[in-house]
């Protein structure tokens, strides 16, 4: 079970909000959200209410001031609690939306999609197992999206509700969300 505290301001200062849980408004519970404290577990914050706008993957540990520290253009809004998967890991990633093009499976991580694979693009994507996080350049770098057990037919699709005026990405690397994170 994860646990997060929020604070208004940053260095932990000002009113917090303590969750275990998914919180798709934080507003409801404070002003702005400009530190956290990860107690335990993982979970992913979005600078938009509802799980909307940009990702940041967060595990235990310390974030005096999330703007600098994850980058994050505004401050926290929602977040997601990510639950730990002890077992298998699968998923299916798929050149093109609507599960079409090349497919492969993956149990593991994948540091470069175009080097293992010699797939240029991930656009959809079935999670069968575990939870993972995809991301736009190799090496498990640059901007993420957060995938659970589903279907994702349209993966750029996702990727534009991250940051207004902002391009579509494409899937480069691709890591489970382990307790090893």
């Amino acid at each position: 079970m994860g646990r997060i505290i929020f604070y208004e301001d940053k260095n932990f200062q000002g009113r917090s909000y303590e969750t275990s849980s998914d919180c798709p408004e934080l507003s409801s519970f404070l002003s702005r959200c400009q530190s956290c404290r990860v107690e335990s577990g993982c979970f992913m914050v979005y600078d938009r209410p509802n799980f909307m706008g940009n990702q940041f993957f967060m595990r235990r540990g310390e974030y005096s001031d999330s703007m600098s520290m994850i980058g994050l253009r505004d401050c926290i809004r929602s977040c997601r609690m990510i639950p730990m998967h002890r077992g298998q890991f699968r998923i299916k990633i798929y050149e093109r939306e609507n599960f079409s093009g090349q497919m492969h499976e993956l149990m593991d991580d994948c540091e470069n999609i175009m080097d293992r694979f010699r797939m240029s693009d991930c656009q959809s994507c079935q999670v069968m197992e575990g939870h993972w996080l995809l991301y736009e350049q190799p090496q498990y770098r640059g901007r993420m999206i957060y995938v659970r057990p589903g279907e994702y037919k349209n993966l750029k699709e996702m990727s534009m509700g991250m940051e207004v005026g902002s391009v579509t990405m494409r899937i480069m690397s691709i890591r489970r969300v382990t307790d090893m994170c």
